[in-house]
């Protein structure tokens, strides 16, 4: 019997830092600025068993979500205008908006739960997530799924 994998979301400073040189070498053998695994791997300095490794577990969030629905809640001030303000973030990048629950504030503070369909043309997703986070009145955002 197999076991399931398990997928985790990280924000790019808890990612150890060889997994993060391995996602460089990858892209530079994508744009074939290099031609091998050895040139990659010397140019950002990790060893290649480091690369082979972990090269098929890591990748960029943006890379591998066209096509996929994530989701994530946000903690938001009750603000006119605030909610318009991230759905328009949503539609900046041409996502497909799915579903949207907002819990009732309470003290001045409500949830957004927010379901988004990627599509082939969709932005950048992490962009889009960074700027919601951004908005003055969101005060929290984490990503609960992707499927």
């Amino acid at each position: 019997m197999s076991e399931k994998s398990k997928y985790f979301v990280l924000k790019q400073k808890a990612v150890p830092e060889v997994l993060l040189k391995v996602v460089e070498a990858k892209r530079l053998l994508e744009s074939e600025r290099v031609m091998t695994v050895q040139e990659a791997t010397e140019q950002v300095g990790i060893s290649r068993s480091s690369f082979y490794k972990y090269k098929d577990d890591i990748f960029p969030f943006h890379d591998e979500a066209k096509g996929k629905t994530v989701t994530f809640v946000l903690q938001m001030e009750d603000a006119p205008g605030l909610l318009s303000m991230v759905l328009n973030i949503v539609a900046e990048f041409c996502a497909n908006i799915l579903t949207i629950h907002q819990s009732i504030p309470i003290n001045g503070v409500a949830s957004l739960t927010l379901s988004i369909e990627v599509l082939p043309t969709t932005g950048d997703v992490s962009a889009m997530i960074e700027k919601i986070e951004e908005q003055q009145g969101v005060h929290y955002l984490k990503i609960l799924g992707r499927e």
